[in-house]
């Protein structure tokens, strides 16, 4: 019992390591050796952006004055509002820019985010389509910078570089912030390699004639990436195109969201699982596997590690230590949570808050479709009390059998 245990423990502990050093420098190195360039050049096609509002009163004129601020030809740039039927002023905001070139498409039918967003490509007359929220703000020259991508024939897909500002600071911000800086090395040399595996849902171009209808449930920022490389072609990341979200700063929020996320991109794999083989998609497949199918499966590999170690702590002082770092760890990540709530600001408890926080919201995200469940809305219900406050977001999802639950 003893030598199972000790190979379970170095197998998930070796599984571990690898999903989070091991694949970055595995990238690192085939980035290096076999990097693939944009081969970028002068290209000013006809822009249509793509903001998806659902009762977005509260951030939907700042956006609007944004997106026309852009530094790019007026008579290039097309703006169209989707609204999933919004109850509030969103499209009366929308109407009141008609003058300056907005226009507004309502759904007849509440269907979700991507079904808006499928709408919307249907009208759009512009070559490269920009998907845009409500919420973020794009720094004047991004679609300078990103549009010179698509002289490459081979890019179908380009995101930008999301920088979150937040005027609290919270330790579930600063957890966000250093998540993304590790995410956004991993796009850096997936992009360079072959393709990305996914983009920034806030900020990403989609030339028109490689994008494909998706399915209404499907987390379109993950699963637009493997619609691109199904058609031969790339996703890739330009970091100088740059855009600001604020970031959740309560740990609920934030683990609602990584729940929504997971649980999508899971059901996207499955439908998509095919894209898993090596043999028929190459480094791609690589990708898949190590940054999505190896990253949810973590939780199963620390509760592996954890249980093993406590097995083996009572003959060895060596897993004794093991396990007391790992106690220590997590004790320090409900620390976070409780002084949180009490409202004091712990900077340095930020990522062991943010670690558990995501690998707990894989494991809820598989119990979820284990149970059926699937999210087809997001509703990003925002709202303007008190200054400061952030915007609460509520999900609705459905079960495999129609029944729903909230």
């Amino acid at each position: 019992m003893q030598l199972v245990a000790e190979m379970i423990f170095w197998l998930a502990a070796a599984a571990l390591v690898y999903t989070y050093a091991g694949y970055p420098i595995l990238l690192f190195m085939a980035s290096a050796l076999r990097g693939k360039p944009v081969r970028r050049g002068a290209y000013t096609p006809m822009v249509t952006v793509i903001i998806a509002a659902y009762n977005e009163e509260r951030d939907l004129a700042a956006k609007l004055e944004n997106t026309l601020a852009l530094d790019y030809p007026k008579s290039h740039l097309e703006i169209i509002v989707t609204s999933d039927c919004s109850q509030d002023r969103t499209d009366e905001i929308a109407l009141s820019f008609a003058s300056r070139g907005v226009r507004l498409h309502r759904q007849t039918q509440r269907l979700g985010k991507t079904a808006a967003q499928n709408a919307a490509v249907e009208k759009a007359n512009g070559e490269v389509l920009l998907f845009s929220d409500a919420t973020t703000h794009y720094e004047r020259d991004v679609l300078k910078v990103m549009m010179p991508s698509f002289a490459d024939a081979q890019v179908g897909c380009v995101t930008g570089n999301v920088v979150y500002k937040e005027q609290a600071n919270s330790a579930i911000g600063q957890g966000t912030r250093s998540y993304w800086n590790y995410e956004f090395f991993l796009k850096k040399h997936e992009s360079s390699i072959c393709s990305l595996i996914g983009v920034c849902g806030c900020m990403y171009a989609v030339r028109k004639s490689a994008y494909v209808p998706l399915y209404h449930e499907a987390c379109s920022d993950f699963l637009i990436a493997t619609m691109m490389v199904k058609q031969g072609l790339r996703a890739v990341y330009e970091p100088g195109a740059i855009c600001t979200e604020e970031p959740n700063k309560e740990a609920n929020k934030e683990f609602a969201v990584r729940v929504r996320i997971i649980t999508q991109t899971i059901s996207d794999l499955w439908r998509n699982r095919s894209m898993l083989n090596p043999v028929q998609h190459g480094f791609y497949a690589v990708e898949l596997l190590s940054h999505k199918v190896m990253r949810y499966l973590v939780p199963f590999f620390l509760l592996l590690i954890l249980i093993t170690s406590g097995v083996l702590a009572t003959s060895s002082k060596l897993y004794a230590v093991l396990l007391v770092g790992q106690l220590f760890f997590y004790l320090l990540a409900l620390l976070s949570f409780l002084v949180e709530r009490a409202g004091i600001k712990t900077h340095w408890l930020a990522i062991p808050q943010y670690f558990l926080i995501t690998n707990f919201a894989s494991l809820f995200a598989l119990m979820k479709l284990l149970r059926g469940e699937r999210y087809v809305r997001w509703e990003p219900v925002r709202t303007v009390p008190a200054a400061g406050d952030q915007s609460t977001v509520r999900t609705i999802m459905s079960s495999g059998e129609g029944g729903s639950a909230v």
